[in-house]
C-alpha cells in the first residue's frame, strides 16, 4: 500500500519513518523552472518520471521516499514503481505541488 500524504502532513509522515527522508520530485525540467520547493527537513531529488527506471540506483531503498508531481497522478505511478522494485517506505504527496503551494508554501507558484 502506498501512503497518501498531504503536503501539510509530510513532516509527521517523515518523522514516523524514523529516518531522514527524501522528496522525489518527478516533474519535467520546465515544470521545475516554473515552480520548485525547498528542502526543509528532507533531502530533495529531482528525477523526471520517465528517467526513474534508468536512475533507480541513485535512490536508497532503505530511505523513506515521498513522491511529488503537479497534482499527484505521476507521483502515484512512480511510487507504485518503487514499491514493485523493493522500496518499502514510499508515499505519494497527494495534491502535488499545487497542494504544496496551498498548504505549505504560498511562495511556490501555482500553474
Amino acid at each position: 500500500m502506498i501512503d497518501q500524504v498531504r503536503p501539510a502532513d509530510l513532516p509527521a509522515w517523515l518523522q514516523a519513518q524514523g529516518a531522514r527522508g527524501v522528496v522525489l520530485d518527478v516533474r519535467e525540467p520546465g515544470e521545475l523552472a516554473t515552480a520548485a520547493i525547498r528542502a526543509d527537513g528532507f533531502d530533495l531529488f529531482t528525477i523526471p518520471m520517465n528517467s526513474i527506471p534508468g536512475r533507480l540506483a541513485e535512490l536508497d531503498p532503505e530511505q523513506p521516499i515521498a513522491c511529488l508531481c503537479h497534482h499527484g497522478a505521476r507521483s502515484q505511478r512512480v511510487a507504485m514503481f518503487l514499491l514493485q522494485n523493493d522500496f518499502s517506505r514510499v508515499a505519494n504527496i497527494a495534491g502535488g505541488i499545487d497542494a504544496w503551494s496551498l498548504e505549505r508554501d504560498a511562495g511556490v507558484p501555482r500553474y
